[in-house]
């Protein structure tokens, strides 16, 4: 079984990156995202980026900095098949499934006006929001001395392999095939 945890910045790509080895790699999908959403309407919260950001750090205060990361690997491992976990946000999540055989980090990355232009197209409930929010919203994310609060700058500087999506579709998915052959091989991806 691989493992691909994907990371990066907001609106870099990174859904895109598993839509495609959803699809065309046949891997299994494990989303934090929807992880997160079912545990934010079991709380009666609203679905936004700042109740998933509370509820997530609330899980991993109380669970270990890991816990979700554990919680879809468990899932994971059960299907044995070939998986994407996504979206990784702290250290204590990439150690945890660092010591898992095969597996390895993408982070997704791309200029923060392309970004935000696309938050606003995909227009997810967590999308409504200023680019001054938005850009609040990234800082607050990027670091943290809590090791069970976002910290993604700490994760994307633990990838293995970094895209950076600014080009074509094809250049991002030839990117993302040379990052996961230079790691496992071609014939393993």
């Amino acid at each position: 079984m691989i493992i691909i945890g994907i990371t990066g910045t907001i609106g870099a790509g990174k859904g895109t990156v598993v839509e495609y080895l959803s699809k065309k790699k046949d891997f299994m999908h494990y989303s934090a995202r929807e992880f997160l959403t079912t545990e934010v309407k079991r709380r009666g919260l609203p679905v936004d980026r700042d109740s998933f950001t509370t509820v997530a750090n609330s899980l991993r205060h109380e669970n270990g900095p890991f816990f979700i990361a554990l919680s879809l690997y468990e899932t994971a491992a059960a299907e044995g098949k070939n998986a994407i976990i996504e979206s990784l946000r702290t250290p204590g999540e990439v150690s945890f499934l660092r010591d898992k055989d095969n597996f390895f980090l993408l982070a997704v990355d791309a200029n923060i006006e392309l970004r935000y232009e696309r938050i606003v197209k995909r227009n997810l409930s967590t999308d409504h929001v200023t680019l001054e929010r938005f850009k609040s919203d990234e800082q607050r994310e990027m670091s943290s001395s809590d090791p069970s609060s976002q910290n993604l700058r700490a994760c994307i500087d633990m990838a293995d392999g970094i895209v950076y999506n600014q080009g074509s579709l094809e250049e991002l998915y030839e990117a993302v095939d040379k990052a996961l052959a230079s790691f496992f091989g071609e014939e393993h991806i």
